[in-house]
């Protein structure tokens, strides 16, 4: 894919992290210089605008993709026997390597107590701060169905009107049970259909590596934002939280992963990372599973070899379904608050927590701060405040970025092990789009 290819001797991996740099340093000398300037508010409004484009643009693109790529991996399994097999391993991984991930979370909170030290009169500076966006989250989170309503909002009633709500789990849905469709359907006309749509898939995925080439750019402008407004000095308040977070995801990252690697998967866990550094960057850059859907497929297809159709499913369901990152960040956000605001878990209240953030893992939309209102959700379930959540979105930047790594590091994960033993279909004809990208 010519999204590999290195451009000026420097690939695309190593120009976003050099974005990340001059944006990161160039902000704190911002912060460090001329905090509070008026001027600054016109600098982060042109930089802010950039990145809104990057993401756009990419967003625009991820339906088509996703909705393609998934129907064209369940169609090409070729019998529903593989389709099953697929599919159970799938979901008992992800169930699996979720609920580690969440008691991971619970144990290193209950360890720490990173919420026990937080100063009171600083807490309430940052509730007052983020009050706006809190009461957002909180409002959309009383407008989110629950319960069987949610069930049955899984089930979009249009799908082109689920795609323009971008309402992703309906529109994987859609596309799930249109691919199972096309899987026992074996027709001239069905099969043309099945091209057509692989065609879409080539197409998006052409488009969205060009709007890649322009990452680095948007990488400096995020990083840029967020420290030239908020500098260190958000981070080293709510150290402690943000240490406990980074632990957790760390220790599933650099001690879960590589274990279930090299026992389920049969794979060198160094040959792995090595191998989908590209795809950990744009995780890392976006804050979006769904936006690094197309490089993650790239790296399954290119780097890792994975056969096409297994992790074509296993990464688009995964993008949505298995975000193991955001399931830590969950339940460390919600014990959390909870030790600050001095509500003392019960046992059963943590088992609750700990179903809720593995299904708030499962169903969290892949965009950047999607789990906020699935965290203000459980904080009300178990006699926190909501509004507390106001407290760390000072924060969520740097952990979204954080927790989307490991969400998308656990998908490709999930496809590698899955895959294990299915057979990876021939290359195809240098004639083919994706070829010819190569």
């Amino acid at each position: 894919m010519e999204v590999a290819q290195k451009k000026g001797g420097i690939g695309l991996q190593w120009q976003m992290l050099i974005g990340f740099l001059v944006g990161l340093i160039a902000g704190l000398i911002v912060y460090a210089t001329s905090a509070g300037a008026e001027w600054i508010d016109d600098v982060t409004a042109v930089t802010g605008f950039i990145g809104s484009l990057f993401l756009r643009l990419l967003f625009m693109l991820v339906i088509p993709l996703l909705v393609s790529a998934l129907i064209v991996g369940i169609a090409e399994m070729g019998d529903a026997r593989q389709l099953k097999r697929v599919g159970l391993k799938t979901l008992a991984f992800t169930v699996v390597v979720s609920g580690i991930a969440v008691v991971l979370a619970l144990l290193v909170a209950n360890v720490f107590k990173p919420g026990a030290g937080v100063d009171r009169a600083l807490a309430a500076q940052l509730l007052e701060d983020a009050a706006d966006g809190a009461g957002a989250i909180i409002q959309r989170t009383a407008e989110t169905p629950s319960g069987l309503d949610a069930v049955l909002a899984i089930i979009p009633s249009n799908v082109i009107g689920a795609m323009g709500a971008n309402d992703i789990l309906a529109v994987m849905f859609f596309a799930l049970f249109f691919g199972i469709g096309l899987l026992f359907t074996d027709t001239k006309p069905a099969n043309a259909l099945q091209s057509a749509i692989e065609g879409v898939f080539h197409v998006s995925m052409k488009l969205i590596m060009w709007v890649i080439r322009i990452a680095p750019l948007a990488v400096a402008c995020f990083m840029f934002n967020l420290a030239a407004v908020f500098g260190w000095d958000i981070l080293i308040r709510l150290s402690a939280y943000v240490g406990v977070v980074l632990l957790a995801l760390g220790t599933h990252m650099f001690v879960v992963y590589p274990l279930v690697l090299r026992i389920a998967g049969g794979v060198s866990p160094i040959w792995f990372f090595k191998n989908i550094q590209e795809a950990m960057v744009m995780a890392f850059s976006t804050a979006s599973s769904n936006a690094t859907l197309p490089y993650a497929l790239k790296v399954a297809d290119e780097n890792l070899k994975l056969p096409r159709a297994p992790a074509r499913f296993v990464l688009t369901i995964g993008a949505t379904a298995n975000q193991n990152g955001t399931a830590i960040f969950e339940g460390v956000t919600v014990l959390f608050l909870a030790q600050f605001f001095g509500v003392d878990l019960t046992i059963g209240q943590q088992v609750i927590v700990l179903l809720m953030c593995i299904l708030g893992g499962i169903g969290t939309a892949g965009v950047p701060a999607g789990s906020l209102p699935v965290v203000a959700l459980i904080l009300a379930m178990v006699g926190v405040p909501p509004e507390g959540i106001g407290i760390v979105l000072g924060v969520d930047r740097f952990l979204d970025m954080c927790r989307t790594t490991l969400n998308v590091t656990g998908d490709l994960a999930c496809a590698t092990v899955v895959s294990r033993g299915e057979e990876r279909a021939p290359e195809p004809e240098p004639s083919e789009p994706m070829a010819q990208a190569a």
